[in-house]
């Protein structure tokens, strides 16, 4: 093996023709030069310099090695100037979330987490169902997922952020914004059901089952305030998550469901091989 140290003598003997001017540019004396330009040649086998009247010279196989020696030197200062470029860039960390994770608080208390302690970190957000976060998790294109269920994990570390009830949200002016809630009553009104490819939808379908009604659905939509606005026009009924009451229209009323099993959950999700920083995140949302 030929240390890099070496080479960086030998250009520098060879660029000066002096092994005392050469000495001095390294910052080195003159002996221990010439022992280290004799241990390069012992170790290549062959002469490197020979000597002239006003200093020394490369030999044919010294000139043949200089290139080939300066290239490699431009490569090794290359990586270190990358590998220091590297080390004084400011992290990076991919989060994703359900729009729940926005209403409740955790991802806005997540990023003033990540960025009070790490001034500079560059963060890329990402909107994505609780399955395709989990797939984007393994396969290393998310460093965190904060979802709405934890199952079939395979590995992954979850820790449970949020855990809030559903309430029933309503029309001010239906006669179930003031009408003692039961099961027949709910199972006679129209409804705004969320669209959901994560398997919320089967949840709350057998939350309702297992309550004695069976939600008649007048509409289905892909967003909270989508069935929020349609509540507020009177189409139907629909369970949201509590902090969805935040962003009701004027018009909006949410009522207590006591009898209904239902929580609404976000999950923070990552690789048993995250950053510490990730870790240090979802400690500081737990609630």
């Amino acid at each position: 093996m030929i240390e890099v140290r070496l080479l960086r003598y030998f250009v520098a003997v060879a660029e000066t023709e002096h092994v005392g001017r050469a000495a001095a540019r390294l910052h080195i004396s003159q002996s221990p030069l010439s022992r280290q330009i004799r241990q390069l040649e012992d170790t290549l086998g062959v002469r490197l310099f020979e000597r002239v009247r006003r200093g020394i010279a490369l030999t044919g196989e010294g000139r043949r090695l200089l290139e080939p020696a300066r290239d490699l030197l431009r490569r090794v200062d290359g990586f270190a100037r990358a590998a220091k470029l590297d080390a004084a860039a400011p992290p990076r960390v991919a989060i994703g979330f359900v729009t729940t994770a926005l209403a409740t608080g955790v991802l806005p208390a997540a990023l003033r987490t990540l960025r009070a302690h790490h001034p500079g970190i560059q963060i890329e957000l990402r909107h994505a169902t609780s399955d395709a976060q989990l797939g984007f998790v393994r396969a290393g294109e998310l460093d965190l997922g904060l979802v709405h269920s934890a199952v079939q994990l395979r590995g992954l570390v979850a820790t449970r952020v949020v855990e809030q009830a559903y309430r029933l949200a309503i029309a001010r002016d239906s006669p179930l914004a003031t009408r003692p809630l039961k099961p027949e009553s709910l199972g006679a009104a129209p409804w705004v059901a969320l669209r959901s490819g994560d398997r919320r939808r089967e949840r709350w379908l057998d939350a309702c089952a297992a309550s004695g009604f069976t939600p008649q659905i007048a509409v289905e939509v892909g967003d909270q305030a989508s069935a929020l606005a349609l509540v507020g026009a009177g189409v139907g009924a629909a369970l949201l998550p509590e902090s969805a009451r935040a962003a009701a229209p004027r018009g909006v009323v949410f009522r207590a469901v006591p009898w209904l099993r239902l929580r609404s959950e976000v999950w923070a999700v990552h690789r048993h091989d995250a950053p510490s920083l990730i870790a240090e995140m979802v400690r500081a949302v737990r609630q």
